[in-house]
């Protein structure tokens, strides 16, 4: 029976980025489960997919994972580990075959495919932020399917410490998405691990229909990946779909190897997760402050601070700083943390490290005295500071 909210998302919906996974796109032999390599049947599936939705009046952006996983077949590295340079030439010889893919594939559809590929440099700078923006909308415009995928070839962090599930809920707000889907290999969060033995006495693992505010709780029901093949594993999924949250952009898991998958979804059934809440807490470029840019330091608050930004509004001034952990500069984003140890919130700083360390707890007087014009009354303005739910 259709629900509400997922009708609801059903009827605002023009835009709509599709995260897929490697797993989606990899080979499975019955009795052996997932292989290396990439699947073109399942590609020429959601290039399909694709058509559907585009025939529904609605423009798919896609982000595709599967470079390192193409790659590292055709070279025939079947290890478990690979370092950083074999990763980066997987990603090379890789995303080259599945572009070639995904372009045969939609082209049978009558579609363009236009690859982009991204990195934390591209989305940590506003301005190159909105040129990958403006990129994308003209490609839209054209009519072109956008196929994003991380730049693994040239940048180590992305490949260390970087997953698609992270970019896709930042593509959802750099393109205004009324909806992210995520597709993998699972059916979506469960109440526990449904791949483990059900403790006696204990309830077999459910699946969540949907979840309308991600919970310490929730996160712990998230486990890391045991796919060789994926970057990143449900733990990372959660926290995508909490920043979608954030950005009033419903996120649905569910299981890319299920076929009728989307039909399911276009038809509003009870499919995979929700996370949803229905209440925007940022606008874009909070929501780029805070989940899109790294943290080069942090602040570490007193209550009064902490109570006059979260509950007053107010910017953060010197007075309310305890200490500063890392070296930053001006304009850089840092942590806010509060008494418990808690991240409250991200901010763009007025000061670099080396000053801020010399007039942290001053009142703005003494301020004033010790810079006289050159100061900034506040250390974070309201407008360059996002909270964390």
């Amino acid at each position: 029976m259709p629900s509400d909210a997922r009708i609801n998302i059903l009827k605002n919906l023009k835009r709509i980025v599709i995260k897929i996974g490697s797993s989606v796109i990899s080979h499975h032999e019955p009795g052996k489960g997932l292989t290396q390599g990439l699947n073109p049947d399942m590609v020429l599936h959601y290039a399909k997919k694709i058509k559907m939705i585009v025939g529904k009046n609605c423009q798919p952006v896609i982000v595709s994972s599967g470079a390192i996983m193409a790659g590292r077949a055709r070279l025939g590295l079947d290890r478990d580990r690979l370092s950083i340079p074999e990763k980066q030439a997987c990603a090379s010889i890789g995303q080259s075959f599945l572009m070639y893919t995904y372009e045969k594939k939609l082209e049978k559809q009558g579609l363009k495919a236009a690859q982009i590929l991204l990195s934390n440099d591209d989305l940590g700078n506003r301005k190159r932020y909105l040129n990958a923006k403006h990129t994308i909308e003209t490609l839209i415009g054209y009519g072109a399917v956008p196929i994003i995928n991380e730049n693994d070839t040239v940048t180590v962090d992305e490949i260390k410490i970087g997953d698609n599930d992270t970019l896709s809920a930042t593509v959802a707000s750099l393109v205004d998405a009324q909806a992210l889907i995520i597709l993998s290999d699972v059916d979506g969060l469960f109440t526990r691990d449904p791949s483990q033995p059900t403790p006696k006495g204990e309830a077999p693992a459910e699946l969540i229909s949907q979840v309308d505010r991600i919970t310490p709780e929730i996160e712990k029901l998230a486990g890391k990946t045991t796919n060789r093949l994926a970057v990143g594993g449900m733990y990372t999924k959660v926290l995508s779909a909490k920043k979608t949250m954030n950005s009033g952009i419903p996120c649905l898991l569910m299981n890319g190897l299920d076929k009728k998958a989307l039909d399911k979804f276009f038809a509003g059934e009870e499919v995979g997760t929700l996370f949803w809440s229905d209440k925007k807490k940022f606008g874009s470029r909070k929501h780029w402050i805070a989940h899109t840019l790294k943290p080069q330091g942090s602040l570490f608050l007193d209550a009064g601070a902490c109570k006059a930004i979260a509950q007053g509004g107010k910017s953060l001034l010197p007075a309310g700083i305890k200490s500063i952990e890392g070296k930053f500069e001006f304009g850089n984003c840092v942590s806010l943390i509060d008494e418990e140890q808690k991240e409250i919130g991200r901010g763009l700083v007025n000061y670099n490290s080396r000053d801020l360390d010399e007039i942290k707890g001053m009142k703005t007087s003494a301020v004033r005295t010790q810079f006289r014009n050159n100061f900034y009354e506040e250390v974070i303005h309201r407008d360059d500071l996002a909270l964390m739910e």
